[in-house]
């Protein structure tokens, strides 16, 4: 005689039940840049994305890799490296252990089987305002729930003005802006009518302005240096001037 098979609940739904837990480890564990950082410089580096070839730093030939077990050589592409030496940078912090930074604009899909456009794209792959720090074990509630991407995309909007406007998300971000936060939003983030800043909000400090200005001289020299051939200066333009950002 067969016996029913054991049976559990959807796992996003088994978790929704503890949902106002996570979102108050999440509201007091969440590290913010600064609204001024933001502004100050939204994208740092606008020649690269996810997925995009490593360069070296001549921009002449890519990073390779060569397999130990293998010997097979493949060429490096773009992780998260770039967007890490930004969202750091802009925080004026230095890594610790067991920290991750999750993009908070992506393309949506609990399977995970599409492309991440959103980041590929150089306008919000570096863009520090499109990030937050968590502890790591806290990435798979922003990776999977729903509740808790919409969650992070309102504190964006209410932090720094600002919401993505890739094409491929263009249904969320309208909803994201012409709707109040959720009721289970935390109530020490900002709102439309609430101005404030996280707990853990970065300052804006003279450590996160070096950096800024080094990053935008970085730039500025890059685009002036004929000898890096394969660095992308119109791509690298346009984002510039999607973002208004000017360059000393």
């Amino acid at each position: 005689m067969k016996t029913a098979p054991f049976s559990i609940p959807d796992g996003l739904s088994e978790l929704r039940s503890e949902l106002p837990l996570v979102v108050e480890i999440i509201a007091r564990s969440a590290c913010w840049v600064h609204p001024e950082a933001f502004h100050a410089l939204p994208v740092w580096y606008p020649e690269t994305a996810r997925g995009r070839l490593a360069y070296r730093a001549d921009w002449k030939s890519a990073y390779k890799t060569k397999n130990r077990v293998t010997s097979d050589v493949s060429i490096d592409r773009e992780t998260n490296i770039r967007a890490g030496h930004a969202f750091m940078g802009a925080l004026g912090a230095k890594k610790t252990p067991n920290w991750t930074i999750c993009h908070i604009w992506s393309v949506d899909d609990p399977k995970f089987s599409k492309s991440n456009t959103v980041v590929q794209d150089p306008r919000y792959y570096s863009c520090v305002g499109n990030m937050v720090w968590l502890p790591t074990p806290l990435k798979g509630f922003t990776d999977s729930m729903p509740e808790i991407k919409l969650m992070l995309r309102h504190c964006a909007h209410n932090l720094y003005g600002w919401v993505c406007q890739h094409d491929d998300v263009e249904d969320v971000a309208r909803e994201v802006r012409e709707s109040q936060a959720p009721a289970y939003y935390p109530s020490q983030w900002p709102t439309y009518n609430r101005k404030c800043l996280p707990p853990r909000t970065a300052p804006f400090s003279t450590r996160v302005q070096a950096s800024i200005d080094r990053r935008k001289k970085a730039i500025c020299r890059m685009l002036d240096d004929q000898s890096l051939e394969n660095y992308p200066r119109e791509e690298v333009r346009r984002v510039l001037d999607f973002w208004k950002i000017s360059l000393p």
